[in-house]
C-alpha cells in the first residue's frame, strides 16, 4: 500500500491520542534546516583538510580509525618511544609532534568551517521555532526523550534559550541531561556528567557525542557559556590545550560507532535508555531529519527489533524522488525486523511542516 504524507501537526494529534510517551530522534537534517550552507552530512574526518600535511591520511588508514583523538594521542605517544629505539639521528619524533599539534588545529577549523560562532548567529524568532517544535516532546506534562544524533550545539543553544517573553509565548521545556555541579567544586566553569543515576533522569542525550562535551579521563565535563562567557573555539582550544578532546563519535561504520559507544559510559547510557523506551508499547517514536542510512544501524536496528507500535518519519520534500524511495525503502526494512507479535506501524509527515526553524 502506498504511503501518504501528512503534516506534522497530524501526526503529533494522532500520536497524542493513541500512545502516552512521544521520543523524538534527531538526525542531521535538524541542523541543515537551520544553516544549510554550513552543515553537511559528510564526518569531521571527510571534511577535514590534510593537504598540508600529507602524513596524515595515512596516519589514519594505519589505525584503522577516522578518530582524531585516536590518532592524535597515537602520534604523540609514538614520538615519546621512538628516541628509545632510534639510535641514529632522526627528525621522526620532532615530526608526529608537529602532525599531532596540526591534527588539533585541523579539527578546530573543520569545526568552525561547519559551525556558527555562537548562539547570536541564531535569531529569536529561529528559536521560538525550535523550541516550539521541541516543547512537544520536552514539555513538562509530554515526558518524552530526545535522542541526537549530531554532534553541533544546536539543540543545546534551544534548550538553554530564554524566551523573549515581549514578544512570544515562552515555551517551558524540560532540559535535563544528566549533568550537574561537581560536588568537590562547585565554582567550575563547567558541569560534570552525574553517572548512571543521573543519566535514568535525563531527557536530553547526545548518543554520538556533542562539541560542548570533554573528557576529562575520570569526569566527563560539559562546558557552558553561561558559565565562562566564551565561545565554543574557544572553549576547544582551552580544553585541547590541557590534553582534553571533544567527545563525539567520529567513526563512518556503525560497527566502529557501535565498538566506540561501548567503550564510554555516558555514549552507552544514553543508548541504553533509547533501547529500553524502544520495548514499551505505549510509547512512540519521531525520526526527523535522518536518512534511516546503515551507518546508524546500531540505532536503527535497535528500532527495528523494539516493540513501540509506531514510527512517525519525517521526509523532506517529494516522496517520489530517488533519495527519498531509499530512505522509504529502508523504513520497511526497519518494520521487516519485527516478530508478528509486535508489528511496527509507519507514518510519514512532512518535515517542512514541522518548521522546525521557521
Amino acid at each position: 500500500m502506498a504511503l501518504e504524507k501528512i503534516t506534522f501537526g497530524e501526526a503529533i494529534v494522532d500520536a497524542n491520542a493513541k500512545f502516552s510517551k512521544k521520543h523524538l530522534i534527531l538526525g542531521n537534517g535538524f541542523s541543515i534546516a537551520c544553516r544549510p550552507n554550513i552543515f553537511h552530512y559528510g564526518s569531521i574526518f571527510a571534511e577535514a583538510d590534510f593537504s598540508g600535511y600529507p602524513n596524515l591520511p595515512h596516519v589514519f588508514e594505519a589505525l584503522e580509525t577516522q578518530d582524531f583523538e585516536v590518532a592524535i594521542n597515537s602520534l604523540e605517544t609514538s614520538a615519546a618511544l621512538h628516541p628509545i629505539y632510534e639510535t641514529e639521528t632522526s627528525d621522526a619524533a620532532e615530526q608526529m609532534l608537529a602532525d599531532a599539534s596540526a591534527l588539533k588545529d585541523i579539527l578546530i577549523d573543520t569545526i568552525a568551517k561547519n559551525h556558527p560562532e555562537g548562539p547570536f548567529d541564531i535569531s529569536e524568532q529561529e528559536f521560538q521555532h525550535c523550541r516550539t517544535f521541541l516543547a512537544n516532546f520536552l514539555s513538562p506534562g509530554s515526558d518524552g526523550h530526545v535522542f541526537t544524533l549530531n554532534y553541533d550545539l544546536l539543540l543545546y543553544w534551544a534548550l538553554m534559550h530564554k524566551d523573549d517573553e515581549d514578544t512570544f509565548d515562552p515555551k517551558h521545556l524540560v532540559t535535563n541531561d544528566g549533568f550537574g555541579n561537581d560536588e568537590d567544586d562547585a565554582d567550575t566553569d563547567y558541569v560534570v556528567w552525574r553517572g548512571e543515576s543521573g543519566g535514568r533522569t535525563a531527557r536530553v542525550h547526545f548518543l554520538h557525542g556533542a562539541l560542548h562535551l570533554f573528557d576529562a579521563g575520570y569526569q566527563l565535563h560539559k562546558y557552558t557559556w553561561i558559565r565562562n562567557g566564551d565561545r565554543l573555539l574557544e572553549q576547544a582550544r582551552s580544553a585541547m590545550d590541557q590534553g582534553l578532546f571533544p567527545l563525539f563519535v567520529a567513526e563512518g561504520e556503525s560497527l566502529k560507532k557501535r565498538e566506540r559507544i561501548n567503550h564510554n559510559a555516558y555514549l552507552y547510557q544514553g543508548l541504553k535508555l533509547l533501547g529500553s523506551n524502544v520495548d514499551i508499547k505505549t510509547h512512540c517514536y519521531f525520526i526527523h531529519g535522518h536518512s534511516l542510512a546503515k551507518n546508524d544501524d546500531h540505532i536503527l536496528c535497535r528500532l527495528g527489533r523494539g516493540r513501540f507500535k509506531k514510527m512517525y518519519l519525517g521526509v523532506f520534500g517529494d516522496l517520489n524522488t530517488e533519495t527519498n524511495q531509499n530512505i522509504l525503502k529502508r523504513a520497511r526494512e526497519i518494520q521487516a525486523m519485527r516478530s508478528d507479535l509486535h508489528p511496527l506501524e509507519l507514518a510519514i509527515y512532512d518535515s517542512e511542516s514541522a518548521h522546525v526553524w521557521g
